[in-house]
């Protein structure tokens, strides 16, 4: 039987920061992926011959240390991209663009009120960026070092000042409707401005948990949220951490889907002593780092018997289930959206914050919006290789789509809401359906089956007030380590959260090491 020190499950940008790290350590790594290719949601996906897209179509706030550590520069991936600017597209081509510290298309008030809103909110990021890369503390805990972590996030929100210290208290507890309203009077400004807190989650404008923190957390790094297409698409990421792992020495095996996470039961205790693969073969290592998500984890890889019924339950009572779908258009030609030159920036579909609302309200009883609000970029303004010449993708976030749709997701709901998807757009873009060569629409659902991620969740599980910080996934693996000796997780499910980040990888790799 082959040994390593560890084995990672899962080759998604988690996976492989995971594995690269510890494999640059001097461990010898296997990393294991059921799908033909690596990188998960950014993996490249031809969706029709020749047009080449990924479920995760931009990246805002990868951790720069993990590109200065493993020298993804080398491997292709620039850390320096230029960015797109955010375009809050007008029902009367009225449309709002957001580049950096200025904005377009509102009053003065509130030219000035986003320059106030940006620093306040830049300070607040900063206060919490370096925890995105720590250990959170165990609860109770008294050692040392949780002491010290603590003691760093409130040095952190005291260099605020007390004024801005008491102000990021309040800040951070508020819906989003309310931190907008504060802040401005241009619905469509307000729309924009508060999508990056809400997409991928489960909330809403006026939802009351933790919208706040998601933004924060989005405003992380130098970008400040700014989204970028870096070259060959999100697929050229994944291929750059895929290199930087086997530079360090560590093994990738794709289409090679684990069955079971193999554990020793002795009267001392239990040890993780290796995993099986679908096809039967075992394979031994000290510790094994699951970078799917904690349901796929701890229910399915591992099995319930080796877990206490405590920790199953807060497993099982996980919230998973995602709300975005993402639609692919491979267009004929560049689209053209009416008052706009040119289509290169992200696009939001959201007028007012009553339309996030009322698109959020049906998803309540399993029921897909009438009218949906999403995020569109044209990747392919940005990198020609995905793409025939001459031709065009269309990627878009549709939201709120429901994992479980009343009366189950048949061929024929899926198509109805694609083609309201559709439609949507073309309010903006009206001659675009004679450019559609070919779409596709990926539901919650069909993310779940396809990516092996439970309930299409971007996150793995909600990011929210109960499962965040020492409480991700839950208190019981929460610093990456779990109940069963050996065993550590990496995915999105850890902290800090989803998105194409890597800090997951990059801080439970370190606790593997320790």
């Amino acid at each position: 039987m082959k040994r390593y020190d560890s084995i990672v499950i899962g080759a998604g940008h988690n996976g492989l920061v995971c594995a690269a790290y510890l494999a640059r350590g001097g461990q010898k790594v296997l990393v294991l992926e059921a799908s033909e290719l690596p990188g998960g949601l950014a993996a490249d996906r031809e969706f029709h011959p020749g047009f080449h897209a990924s479920v995760a179509h931009s990246v805002s706030h990868f951790s720069e240390k993990v590109a200065d550590d493993l020298k993804l520069a080398t491997h292709g991936f620039a850390s320096d991209l230029q960015s797109m600017p955010l375009v809050a597209l007008g029902t009367d081509q009225d449309h709002i663009v957001v580049d950096g510290n200025a904005v377009n298309g509102v009053g003065t008030d509130d030219e000035e009120s986003y320059r106030n809103y940006r620093k306040m909110m830049a300070g607040f990021a900063d206060a919490l960026g370096p925890f995105w890369h720590k250990t959170m503390p165990r609860i109770g805990s008294t050692s040392l070092s949780d002491l010290m972590t603590f003691a760093h996030v409130g040095l952190n929100l005291k260099r605020l000042g007390k004024k801005d210290m008491q102000e990021f208290l309040r800040v951070a507890s508020l819906p989003m409707r309310d931190l907008m309203d504060e802040n401005f009077a241009d619905e469509g400004l307000k729309s924009a401005l508060s999508w990056d807190g809400m997409i991928g989650s489960r909330m809403a404008p006026r939802s009351p948990n933790s919208a706040v923190i998601a933004l924060l957390y989005r405003m992380s790094g130098k970008s400040m949220g700014a989204h970028s297409i870096p070259g060959g698409g999100m697929s050229g990421l994944a291929k750059a951490l895929l290199q930087a792992a086997e530079s360090f020495g560590a093994e990738v095996r794709c289409a090679s889907p684990v069955e079971r996470i193999l554990v020793n039961g002795s009267e001392d205790g239990q040890q993780v002593t290796g995993i099986r693969l679908a096809g039967g073969e075992e394979i031994a290592a000290s510790k094994v780092v699951s970078a799917t998500d904690p349901k796929t984890t701890f229910l399915d890889l591992l099995g319930v018997q080796h877990l206490d019924i405590g920790f199953t339950n807060q497993v099982r009572r996980l919230r998973c289930d995602g709300l975005v779908a993402k639609l692919h258009l491979a267009l004929s030609d560049l689209p053209e959206f009416d008052g706009l030159a040119q289509p290169n920036g992200r696009m939001i579909i959201a007028p007012t914050m009553d339309t996030i609302e009322f698109a959020y309200d049906p998803t309540k009883y399993g029921e897909c919006p009438e009218n949906p609000v999403m995020e569109v970029v044209i990747p392919s303004l940005r990198d020609r290789s995905l793409a025939p010449n001459g031709q065009h993708v269309l990627s878009a976030h549709v939201m709120y789509v429901p994992y479980k749709l009343k009366g189950g997701w048949t061929d024929q709901a899926r198509s109805a809401m694609c083609e309201r998807s559709i439609d949507t757009i073309a309010q903006y873009a009206p001659h675009i359906r004679k450019h559609i060569v070919h779409q596709e629409f990926l539901t919650p659902a069909d993310l779940e089956r396809e990516y092996r991620v439970t309930g299409g969740h971007w996150h793995h599980t909600e990011f929210a007030m109960d499962q965040m910080l020492m409480m991700r996934p839950t208190y019981g693996a929460a610093q990456y380590r779990t109940p069963v000796p050996g065993l550590f997780i990496c995915s999105a499910g850890s902290h800090p959260a989803g998105d194409i980040v890597g800090a997951a990888g990059h801080n439970a790799a370190r606790e593997v090491l320790r």
